[in-house]
């Protein structure tokens, strides 16, 4: 933990460059893959795509204190520290391979939502189940509800002490309450070994897209593409027809039936077959936290 302590942080334009480099790395591994490339470019794509590994590499290792801060926040809910770090490691490899550095935001502020995730992840899967004590629920339901006032009234997540103080609560009473519940952190909290910078350092523009929204959305997307995957072909395509998925637009059941050769009635009857399979509990389960927002 000491060595990651002592890796240089990047620039923002640092951060836009290395990310860069990895997407043009996936281009060209996909040229590569494809075939077909004379041996002149090849040598070029080849280069490319060892100059991203290593800048997708170096993106990693700068953030890696991102994910020790968010492990040991998440400590003692029955999953050891370092297993917290591996599995915020991985979320840390995914936001790496998601991230688009032309939405505008750093790569840091989009990273932490998927460390949390996965971290998040691991604890709901390994860890042991917390039962709130009865005289715990009202407060707790007190706090949700104020947190969700001064957010909106502040532009930000409220630390403990504003909590304390809006919801007339000791602030010793509304860290417990918030450690047992398992509630985000503050924005407030310090990250990294050095403790220059706070969670709230990231907060964007609000009328450019949150990478919270834009992460999220990204995975969504990866499990309704699993989903539709469980379905046969011809009942994937309607639904991505009827609902967007497939270029943006919704089409009618006449338009779908048109662009397959059925009729109306057909269409009708792939789609609702198809959406019976998909609410079966084992597909449904990984779309239900989306779907209820």
């Amino acid at each position: 933990m000491r060595e990651v302590g002592n890796i240089p942080l990047l620039t923002p334009h640092e951060e836009v460059q290395l990310a860069r480099q990895w997407r043009r790395a996936r281009q060209a591994e996909s040229r590569l893959r494809r075939g077909a490339v004379a041996d002149p470019r090849r040598r070029q794509l080849r280069k490319i795509v060892a100059q991203g590994r290593l800048a997708r590499e170096r993106l990693i290792k700068a953030n890696s204190r991102l994910v020790i801060s968010m492990a040991r926040r998440y400590l003692g809910r029955g999953v050891p520290l370092g297993d917290l770090i591996q599995e915020g490691n991985l979320g840390l490899m995914r936001a790496v391979d998601r991230y688009d550095p032309e939405l505008g935001f750093r790569f840091s502020t989009y990273a932490i939502w998927w460390i949390r995730q996965a971290v998040a992840r691991a604890i709901s899967d390994q860890g042991r189940t917390i039962r709130l004590p009865a005289h715990m629920v009202e407060d707790l339901s007190r706090l949700d509800r104020v947190a969700r006032q001064l957010a909106q009234k502040l532009g930000r997540d409220p630390t403990s002490q504003e909590l304390a103080a809006e919801a007339g609560l000791p602030p010793q009473r509304v860290a417990e309450i918030l450690q047992v519940a398992g509630e985000p952190v503050s924005l407030d909290t310090p990250v990294g070994e050095e403790e220059s910078s706070t969670l709230a350092d990231f907060i964007v523009d609000e009328e450019t897209p949150t990478p919270n929204h834009v992460a999220s959305q990204s995975l969504l997307g990866e499990q309704v593409e699993e989903a539709l995957a469980s379905l046969t072909p011809r009942e994937a395509r309607v639904l991505r027809l009827r609902f967007g998925l497939e270029d943006g637009r919704t089409y009618t059941l006449e338009e779908v039936g048109e662009k397959m050769g059925l009729t109306r009635e057909r269409i009708r009857q792939i789609q609702t077959q198809a959406l019976r399979r998909l609410r079966h509990p084992r597909r449904s389960r990984s779309l239900k936290g989306y779907l209820n927002n």
